[in-house]
């Protein structure tokens, strides 16, 4: 293996991590411990590929994905020149104001240099990136072709370790004993199963149903899209067209085309009802991509019945040795582009609290984890509480605060200064409140009368 470490030198303490998992959110939890443990394994019941392609086990990895800039500087503080490291495999970089063109309500974001960092690469990628820097700390170990059982304790009140069973025929199961065990196995996560199994109680949820559907299909580069050179375009859906329409670059001369719907809106596979879906969005660089480009494979649809945030920070008592990450935590509607970087978030937070010690860990990392979820959750629940259809509380202020934020983004498409404030806020580089301060509401009443729709 090669000596590599991020942020500092390598000082393994002691004992023996497990990370279920090698996706996103389990490559960063296995750096965030390899600085704290002198051993730590990856495990995931996919074969993983040699070189970057969709599998299995991620199902969403075909479709579009974003890496937010605060990912991108959570995966940078991590994995030092990651950022260059992906554009060097094929991923493109931008500004994030000028060479994506955003579209809310209908209105487009006012364009102009801004500092917020603009990414095309496709999931595939950015994992493959990641995989590849894990496999080469020392101590760390990817072994794929792995079922995880359940989760093992072999002394009270605290997890010793996993159950796990070779994927191949007459293989036994058994145990690989852990100091710690970070669950990223993602959305299908049985740890509240298994914690229930030791007398322990589940955690609550939070679910916001919002019934999106979402298709990806890859087209050639031309050259004549996108302005020649712009990273790509998204069309937000809003009340009164729950539809979407994002196009972005991607490895290997192509771009991605995603079509999502929400309530019913369920954009279609084929290429004459995928063309009318794209000409209903507000901008005609969707539609054009389809009518001009040639496709590059088949449509590939999925489904995203809810957002749930599983609420391990209000159990009253946790095991030592485990601790939850990534979608298993909470998996937002990926409409907002959160998931990878708040798992790259989250993975900062843990590296952070096991340099400051492993005593009380859950404790302490769930209740940090959740007050780090709290700015995303509030943005993706709150845009989505937006539509009648959503049943979900709504607080006495939220009508007051919704008109605002529509005359917000109206006047973001006159005044650059509120697009970037927004964008800032979209990518989880600035907290939410930015949007109400006293400054961005003059704004606000100052340009929203002259903002027009359209591209």
């Amino acid at each position: 293996m090669n000596d590599q470490t991020a942020g500092g030198a390598f000082a393994p303490s002691h004992g023996h991590a497990v990370v279920i998992g090698a996706g996103i959110a389990g490559l960063v939890a296995a750096r965030a411990v390899a600085d704290s443990f002198a051993r730590v394994t990856v495990i995931d019941r996919d074969a993983l590929p040699a070189e970057p392609g969709p599998r299995r086990g991620v199902p969403q990895s075909k479709q579009v994905h974003g890496l937010l800039g605060g990912g991108a500087s959570a995966l940078e503080e991590l994995f030092p020149g990651f950022q260059d490291e992906l554009v060097a495999a094929g991923g493109a970089l931008g500004d994030g104001q000028v060479d994506h063109h955003w579209y809310l309500d209908g209105f487009r974001l006012r364009t102009a240099p801004s500092d917020i960092p603009g990414y095309g690469a496709s999931r595939p990628l950015i994992e493959g990136v990641l995989r590849s820097r894990v496999a080469g700390l020392p101590g760390v170990k990817i072994t794929d072709g792995v079922e995880v059982a359940g989760l093992e304790m072999t002394e009270p009140g605290r997890v010793s370790g996993v159950r796990v069973t070779e994927r191949r025929a007459g293989a036994e199961e058994t145990v690989l004993a852990a100091d710690l065990v970070v669950d990223a196995s993602g959305r299908a996560s049985r740890a509240g199963m298994s914690l229930k199994s030791m007398g322990y109680p589940e955690p609550a949820e939070s679910t916001v149903r919002i019934d999106l559907v979402y298709v990806t299909r890859h087209y050639a580069k031309r050259p004549e899209l996108l302005g020649g050179r712009r990273l790509g375009v998204s069309v937000v859906p809003s009340p009164a067209l729950p539809r979407m329409g994002v196009v972005m670059p991607e490895e290997n001369d192509r771009y991605a085309l995603l079509l999502a719907g929400m309530f019913g809106e369920e954009p279609p596979t084929d290429d004459a009802g995928m063309l009318d879906y794209a000409r209903s969005l507000a901008s005609p660089e969707v539609a054009a991509v389809i009518e001009c480009a040639t496709p590059l494979d088949e449509p590939a649809k999925m489904r995203f019945p809810a957002s749930v945030r599983k609420h391990y920070e209000k159990l009253d008592r946790h095991p030592e040795g485990l601790v939850v990450v990534g979608d298993a935590l909470c998996s937002f509607n990926p409409a907002y582009g959160q998931g990878m970087t708040v798992a790259a978030m989250e993975g900062v937070l843990l590296r952070r609290l096991l340099a400051e010690g492993h005593d009380r860990l859950p404790d302490r990392f769930f209740r940090a984890a959740a007050k780090l979820v709290d700015a995303p959750w509030a943005l993706a629940t709150g845009g989505d509480l937006r539509f009648p259809q959503v049943e979900g509380k709504r607080a006495p202020g939220d009508k007051l605060v919704n008109r605002y934020l529509e005359r917000y983004r109206a006047a973001a498409s006159v005044d650059p200064v509120l697009a970037a404030t927004f964008l800032r806020v979209a990518n989880l580089i600035e907290p939410p409140g930015r949007l109400l301060r006293p400054a961005n509401v003059l704004r606000v009443l100052r340009h929203a009368p002259k903002a027009t729709k359209g591209a």
